[in-house]
């Protein structure tokens, strides 16, 4: 069953002023493994910025949705340090400050039954979001200084029907898949000064122990 995927970031001795630092730095691993083998350009973009004051029931008190295309009549304004100072630019301790992102993974598409499963690569949105110390509650002690939320976990947990044995092209592409997720787990681990990470699941399921039964089935 399908399950929604995160990431949780801590930084060592974490004060608010360096949030803005945090996230830039996140945002510019997220791109830098997204581009490899020559991704389209938009994808080096932030595609949305939001801030939520004191909870998630909250209105955001900033929004901005970013044209990464011909149609943009600033290109630079997108770019993460440019996207994240703006959204920044008021700090406040009781908010949390989300930057939406696109990057390009192999997606299954319903197939009949009895036919192998068809992959295509496709755009997905992935939501990086820096929280206050004061936002809802302190939540970032379990939710991380930053965390990635990746949305479903299908990419790389991709089960098909009980009937269905995996077929070669679906071997393929959740590698695939699992590489990407992995290659940007460990640059953030290498280029952001992290003191610790945690790769989860909104149900709760180990998704170390998942991920590597999947590899285990596709090996």
């Amino acid at each position: 069953m399908a399950d929604q995927l995160y990431l949780s970031l801590w930084f060592p001795n974490f004060r608010l002023q360096a949030l803005p630092d945090a996230l830039v730095c996140v945002l510019r691993q997220f791109i830098a493994v997204s581009r490899e083998g020559g991704a389209h350009p938009e994808l080096a973009r932030v595609a949305a910025a939001s801030a939520y004051p004191i909870d998630w029931a909250e209105s955001p008190i900033y929004q901005r949705l970013y044209v990464n295309d011909e149609r943009s009549e600033d290109s630079e304004a997108s770019l993460p340090e440019n996207a994240v100072a703006e959204a920044t630019e008021q700090l406040h301790d009781d908010t949390a400050y989300e930057f939406e992102m696109r990057w390009r993974l192999w997606v299954p598409e319903p197939s009949p039954a009895g036919l192998d499963t068809a992959w295509r690569l496709e755009p997905v949105r992935v939501r990086i979001v820096g929280f206050g110390p004061n936002f809802d509650l302190g939540s970032y002690e379990q939710n991380g200084h930053v965390r990635v939320d990746f949305g479903l976990d299908t990419p790389w947990t991709f089960e098909g029907s009980e009937e269905e044995a995996l077929d070669e092209d679906t071997t393929k592409r959740v590698q695939q898949n699992v590489e990407k997720l992995l290659a940007f787990t460990l640059s953030v681990e290498k280029h952001c000064g992290i003191s610790s990470r945690l790769l989860w699941t909104e149900s709760g399921e180990p998704l170390a122990e998942k991920l590597i039964a999947r590899l285990q089935r596709l090996n």
